[in-house]
């Protein structure tokens, strides 16, 4: 700080008051254009794939149409009251199942609310804005962040603060991971935010405002807000490293030579110490315990549901090979299982610059080179892979972080180019470093034929704008870039981040797995869905489309649910049954089969057919029909016994023994190569279950059947092949495509009439009437009901169930689904479903609460202090050391000195 003499310049009374003069404030102004400038780049790179809604190929690559398109859908049902469930139950998917956590992992951005702005009918419309106003506020997040980084004691320039925000949000990480996977989106946001926190926490400002943004960041999207965290306190670590408590350079001789200003190691540049330090990591820490404490709700369901999710095959790390990783630096590559670093080459040749900048403190330039190398090799390495993904590697997508490095990146440039743009030296170092890069990336996969002459390009145009700038004098480059020198490097960034959105979005479009547009035939499926559905009485299941989550895309209740959070009893239960799933389980898939359809109460399945070859480029055409068949209600009644199901023994036994009857005949099979033989009754019909066999199945003058086994990741679920000739002989050709892997009892035919009087006597000794709420279930039983009342609803933890008018226990558990013990007295059973986690998330967000409410009250309390302490005319401090506090606009800068 100055010294007390020091005059100070009088406070901006019009910018104070917000007239022009604030309008044109650079910390304003920087996020306020980085913001436009990403969404108008992104819009451009659609436009040029030619993706919808910009163009007429689909956008729903991967988990962006199975997951994220349905779970926006059904959102908007949610917030305008149009489902059955409520924020703790989802009775559409996987025959009920938690929501909470859902919410927790896909929804609960507030981005996500804009849903309900758009109709019914077009939520991949939403999805897109929503995904365009994410990276647009990622860009001007990370703009707000750069302005207030004063390189020298001094604000940077405006445009390129907002350049270097919009190369942030445009990197390639978001057109290859975040656009098609947008919760992580929320993380891209986090990242700069919370840098900003942490500034706060160096200067000792903003005690309320910073646990509310670290608060907003776990909420939005948890999983990314822990790698923005680990992200941003490095960034803290640095600053405290390199800076002291007013925001400049610490002591050091080569601060800010040849910028112009005072020499940094004079009186005005407060030194840091240990105990400065140590309180600013505790501020920093009180600051993230009090924003996480607030989001334990949601949080706290989500790490509970993580731990009865349905585990995936533990995944061993693998890193990448260094060609693979220097090539990801350039522009228009794509791969899930490398990590996406393209930051643009005009910002990638800045951020090369900051080790050759001699106009940037000598521990400064090592700081920062040292944090960006150390976190590049933090991704190649097993351990701190671990620590980035919160100590479970994922499966799929294993730079999930690579974010924070295009965060640290993009400081870096801004650091290099904010006090003036670097010396031709400078400039040559990072080009010859950005050649050998090149080079070196020469035999990585990942290149696209785009990839050298994009980068090429834009670094020949960045060149010829900063070259001619470096040399016009230090003091009109500090202050801003010469006007046709800033147009030619916005061309160059902006030009080649189109270019590789364009280039990433047509790759992922041809190589990874993708979902058709919604259209006429989704329509179609859900009118015939609106007009059947009669929940609870049955359930309505909208039948397999491509893509995925099809319940709360076109509603109905069916077994479909696509969530990270699919608990292990309902993949297994449903497997043990003859159901297939998708994602190692996690994605369990509807099961047209009609005892399936009995014993969870499916009265009417909506089968679908398209009129027109599915497209890419075009929304199908279809057609639907609603079949209604009479089943038991959702709650029966079943002798007490045996519980428990073998999934690995037969799932036409594990039916039969759900549904309390034989219905199947369950021949030995004979097997002769490629041919199967067995004989059942003239007449019954066959069903085929292989849940690991890859390729077709056909009964003898019938129609091949396809059948997708890939353990683990895909399991096929049991199919009909055609009905038993009159001769008794079952004969089934099989033309695997590998080596097939069938059950010991891979044949049951199925005997109607048997099925008949079985939904019969479940249906007369079932419950009369049924009920449900939000997330409950009340049913009425004929008096004298003994044994297990059995509700159609996989078991998970949560359910609470009572017999009359007991008090709720925790649900037993009938061969996978709900069940409460009868003694003959009850005649009404109930149920209701508490997410894990919840009560102790509420505890814990209500003390982070009152923490929040005691941290400003002192806060409060201090700053009356100081105020009474400051005099008129003088400096006004804060109670907190060495920090100034001007009374006009440049409250966040520091003063001006005249003189030494």
């Amino acid at each position: 700080m100055p010294p007390a003499a020091t005059p100070v310049p009088a406070p901006d009374r019009e910018g104070a008051r917000g007239g022009p003069r604030r309008a044109r404030d650079p910390r304003l102004l920087a996020p306020a254009v980085a913001g436009p400038l990403t969404a108008a780049v992104f819009v451009l790179a659609t436009a040029l794939a030619r993706s919808h809604p910009l163009g007429p190929y689909t956008r729903n690559v991967v988990d962006l149409g199975q997951q994220y398109l349905p779970y926006h859908a059904y959102w908007r049902a949610f917030l305008l009251g149009d489902t059955h469930g409520d924020a703790f139950l989802n009775w559409n998917s996987g025959f009920g199942a938690g929501f909470l956590g859902d919410i927790g992992t896909y929804l609960s951005s507030p981005f996500s609310l804009l849903v309900v702005l758009f109709p019914a009918d077009r939520p991949e419309l939403a999805l897109y804005a929503i995904t365009v106003l994410k990276i647009a506020a990622a860009g001007a997040a990370m703009g707000a962040l750069l302005i207030r980084l004063r390189p020298a004691g001094r604000t940077g320039p405006w445009p390129l603060a907002a350049l270097l925000g919009a190369a942030y949000a445009l990197s390639g990480w978001t057109f290859n991971h975040g656009a098609s996977v947008p919760m992580w989106l929320d993380g891209l946001i986090a990242f700069p935010l919370l840098c900003l926190v942490a500034e706060w926490a160096r200067a000792g400002r903003r005690p309320v405002l910073g646990p509310l943004v670290v608060a907003l960041a776990w909420t939005a999207n948890f999983y990314t807000a822990y790698m923005a965290t680990l992200g941003a306190a490095l960034f803290l670590a640095v600053r405290l490293f390199t800076t002291g408590p007013g925001g400049s350079a610490e002591a050091d001789p080569g601060t800010i030579a040849g910028a112009g200003g005072p020499a940094a190691g004079s009186a005005a540049v407060p030194k840091a110490t240990a105990r400065w330090r140590l309180a600013v990591l505790l501020r920093a820490g009180w600051t993230v315990g009090l924003g996480v404490g607030l989001a334990a709700p949601l949080v706290l369901v989500v790490f509970s549901g993580t731990k009865y999710a349905d585990p995936t095959p533990e995944t061993v790390f693998a890193p990448a090979s260094w060609a693979e990783l220097f090539g990801r630096f350039l522009p228009a590559t794509a791969n899930v299982d490398t990590p996406a670093l393209s930051i643009g080459t005009p910002a990638l040749l800045l951020a090369l610059t900051l080790p050759f900048n001699r106009a940037v403190a000598p521990r400064v330039r090592l700081a920062w080179t040292a944090l960006t190398v150390l976190v590049t090799l933090s991704l190649q390495w097993g351990p701190t892979h671990l620590l980035w993904h919160a100590g479970a590697s994922p499966n799929g997508n294993p730079y999930r972080q690579t974010f924070v490095l295009s965060g640290l990146l993009l400081i870096a440039a801004w650091l290099s180019a904010a006090p003036g743009v670097p010396r031709p030296a400078a400039l040559l170092g990072a080009t010859a470093l950005l050649g050998a890069l090149a080079l070196a990336a020469r035999t990585s996969a990942d290149i696209d034929a785009w990839s050298y002459p994009a980068a090429a390009a834009a670094l020949l145009l960045a060149l010829a704008a900063l070259l001619p700038a470096a040399r016009t004098g230090r003091s009109a480059a500090s202050r801003v870039l010469p006007v046709a020198a800033a147009v030619a490097l916005l061309a160059a960034q902006a030009g080649e981040a189109a270019v590789s959105g364009m280039r990433t979005e047509r790759q992922q479009r041809a190589d990874v797995a993708w979902a058709p547009r919604i259209g006429p035939w989704q329509r179609a499926v859900a009118a015939e869905v609106a007009r059947a559905d009669a929940w609870p009485a049955y359930r309505t299941d909208p039948g397999p489309l491509p893509g995925g989550n099809e319940p709360l895309l076109l509603g109905g209740e069916g077994a479909d649910a696509y969530s990270s959070l699919t608990t292990e009893n309902t993949s297994r239960t449903l497997d043990s049954l003859g159901f297939g799933h998708y994602a190692k389980g996690r994605h369990p898939e509807t099961l047209d089969n009609p005892v399936a359809d009995a014993i969870f109460s499916v009265g009417a399945r909506i089968r679908s057919e398209p009129t027109e070859p599915v497209r890419q480029d075009a929304a199908p055409r279809g057609t639907a029909t609603a079949t209604t068949t009479p089943v038991p209600p959702l709650v029966t009644v079943h002798p007490a016994g045996n519980a428990t199901v073998d999934p690995e023994d037969s799932a036409f036994r594990n039916q039969e023994l759900l549904l309390g009857s034989s219905v199947y005949a369950l021949p030995a099979v004979r097997r002769t190569g490629t041919t199967l033989t067995a004989r059942c009754p003239a007449g019954t019909e066959v069903w085929f279950w292989a849940p690991e066999y890859h390729g077709t199945a056909a009964l003898a003058g019938g129609a091949p059947a396809d059948f997708d086994g890939r353990p683990p990741a895909v399991r096929a679920p049991m199919r009909a092949l055609g009905t038993v000739p009159a001769g008794g002989e079952v004969r089934l050709r099989l033309v695997p495509e590998r080596a097939p892997a069938l059950p010991r009892q891979s044949v049951g035919c199925l005997d109607r009439a048997r099925l008949a009087a079985a939904v019969a006597r479940l249906t007369a000794t079932g419950a009369t009437e049924v009920t449900t709420t939000g997330h409950g279930l009340t049913a009425e039983l004929p008096p004298g009901s003994t044994g297990v009342a059995v509700v159609a609803v996989p078991r998970a933890t949560g359910w609470r169930c009572a017999a009359g008018d007991a008090a709720p226990v925790s649900a037993r558990s009938h061969r996978g689904l709900l069940a409460i013990p009868l003694d003959g007295r009850a005649t009404r059973v109930s149920c209701a479903f508490r997410p894990p986690g919840v009560r102790l998330g509420a505890a814990a967000g209500a003390a982070a609460l009152l923490a929040l409410l005691a941290t400003a009250l002192l806060a409060r309390h201090r700053a009356r202090r100081a105020g009474a302490g400051s005099h008129p005319g003088r400096q006004e401090f804060t109670g907190r050391p060495h920090e100034a506090r001007s009374s006009g606009r440049n409250a966040d800068y520091a003063p001006r000195r005249t003189g030494a």
